[in-house]
């Protein structure tokens, strides 16, 4: 059942990093995406938090609750099926946190403006949206093999693609967030760091 992501394992320090020093105290935190359940494991293990992990995928579920059930952490819950771009029932204010690790290059457009619109949903005001991957910056690649990799994921399905950060900065302003930390990682990715500072103009008139 367990599944094993080599690039989990080459990043997990790095991101984990990043994370204590942005992510609130005791936070509640939601992971989407989760996948093999590698990351969600190690950041439970070193972070006071409490880590949902979540994925829309039955087999990255069953990876996930297998590593939980071997490590028997108290403060890393069992996962949960979520759709980024379906509407999440929780109530506002469930968690402090949303991380979401390699996802949004991986799927249609609609699941990045789905994480921002839930998002801004569920955290709190200051509530943190982390987000890690390759990333295209003013519609520039930050290296060849960043561009080789978004024309192999176009092949594989014309929605996927490296995200540009200028359009994942315009859909999280719309949406009251503000984009307050960019960190440079290991093999040409980044993470962007969000914070919920405002409601959002749809949010107002609903």
């Amino acid at each position: 059942m367990k599944r094993h992501a080599p690039a989990a394992v080459r990043n997990r320090d790095p991101i984990l990093a990043v994370l204590r020093e942005v992510l609130p105290a005791n936070a509640r935190v939601l992971e989407i995406a989760s996948g093999s359940g590698e990351h969600a494991l190690h950041f439970a293990t070193h972070l006071p938090v409490t880590w949902q992990p979540s994925d829309a995928d039955a087999d990255a579920r069953a990876s996930v609750a297998a590593w939980r059930d071997d490590a028997k952490l108290p403060n890393l819950l069992a996962p949960i099926a979520l759709d980024a771009t379906s509407a999440w029932t929780f109530a506002p204010g469930s968690f402090d946190a949303i991380v979401c690790i390699n996802m949004i290059h991986i799927a249609p457009w609609e699941a990045c403006v789905g994480l921002f619109e839930n998002a801004a949903r569920v955290l709190p005001l200051n509530g943190v949206l982390f987000s890690y991957g390759p990333y295209r910056f003013a519609g520039a690649f930050t290296a060849p093999s960043n561009a080789e990799f978004d024309a192999s994921l176009r092949a594989r399905d014309p929605r996927w693609g490296v995200r540009d950060v200028d359009d994942i900065d315009a859909l999280a302003a719309s949406l009251g967030f503000t984009h307050e930390r960019t960190v440079a990682m290991p093999a040409n990715n980044h993470c962007l760091v969000f914070c919920r500072r405002e409601i959002s103009a749809k949010q107002s008139a609903v």
